[in-house]
């Protein structure tokens, strides 16, 4: 179950999925620090 993961974000720290459940997730793979992707500042602000 999605639930059971814990992810490393890209500043290093931990984002336990756990805390998310019963809420809506959205997940969007990514090139982390990219400077081609601008067009993803409004996804990462949500």
């Amino acid at each position: 179950m999605i639930y059971d993961y814990k992810l490393t974000t890209g500043k290093g720290g931990t984002l336990d999925l756990a805390d998310y459940k019963g809420k809506v997730i959205m997940v969007v793979n990514t090139a982390t620090g990219c400077g081609f992707t601008p067009h993803y500042a409004p996804i990462e602000q949500m």
